[in-house]
């Protein structure tokens, strides 16, 4: 059986044995990763999660691709986007309301 084309149009690639959703999130993984080594970032990590909750409710979580802290000791949440569904509105929305996080579209 042939693999279903994504629908976005994303190919999973692999870097480092880590299989990411797309090549757009494989190359950031890779220039984090440099920019690791340089000493610009620390705490580089996958796939961070935060979970939602509203009024002691568990709405959702949310996934980010990446978290790190960068050269000014500030935590980033980084998310590699190509096309921003319309639950990833709503859900970096939350992240902004419940979290005080801004996330950062590369």
């Amino acid at each position: 059986m042939t693999p279903r084309p994504s629908k976005y149009g994303n190919r999973k690639t692999v870097v480092d044995g880590i299989t990411f959703h797309s090549a757009k999130e494989a190359k950031r993984y890779s220039e984090l990763k440099l920019l690791q080594r340089a000493g610009e970032i620390t705490s580089l990590e996958l796939q961070p999660r935060f979970p939602i909750v509203i009024n002691g409710l568990t709405v959702c979580t949310y996934v980010a691709d990446f978290g790190y802290v960068d050269h000014t000791g500030s935590p980033v949440i980084e998310d590699c986007k190509g096309f921003k569904t319309a639950i990833y509105r709503l859900k970096a929305k939350l992240m902004k309301a419940v979290h005080g996080i801004d996330i950062l579209e590369t």
